[in-house]
């Protein structure tokens, strides 16, 4: 009768015939962590600036609005506050959406300069692990055919 190979030693013996290195695991898992933090960085600081040019632009149209709502003598006058404060709103709202767009500028630029700076840590990395992986099979090949 035949016996039935065990498949588990055998898978066993090749994956120790070939040794995996954890430390480029590590290597590219701390990468990517870092890189990870330096994005949440800047889409941290976008937000900050964001909110000051909200909460600016906010403060700026409440106290226009608390002029625009004061009682005036004439009707006409009413039409002139409303003039006035459409006429500055628009001025005020092209000045804030011009800082909006130097945020989204700034945030893509950085974004951009990270991307590019991992891409080359990573293909250092990757580099540096494809040569000791080739050193280690030829190594292992070696004492395998050795044997």
């Amino acid at each position: 009768m035949t016996k039935t190979p065990d498949m588990t030693a055998m898978f066993k013996d090749v994956m120790g015939a070939f040794p995996i290195d954890n430390s480029a695991m590590e290597g590219a898992f701390k990468t990517t962590a870092t890189l990870n933090e330096k994005l949440s960085g800047v889409a941290l600081n976008a937000v900050e600036k964001s909110t000051e040019i909200s909460s600016k632009w906010t403060k700026e149209t409440l106290t226009k609005m608390a002029e625009l709502s004061k009682a005036k003598a004439e009707p006409a006058d009413y039409a002139k506050a409303m003039t006035d404060f459409a006429s500055a709103y628009a001025e005020t709202a092209s000045e804030h959406m011009a800082a909006f767009a130097e945020i989204a500028k700034k945030v893509q630029m950085d974004t951009v300069e990270l991307m590019m700076a991992a891409g080359k840590d990573m293909q250092e990395e990757t580099t540096a692990a494809v040569k000791k992986a080739s050193s280690d099979v030829q190594a292992a090949a070696k004492k395998a055919t050795a044997k």
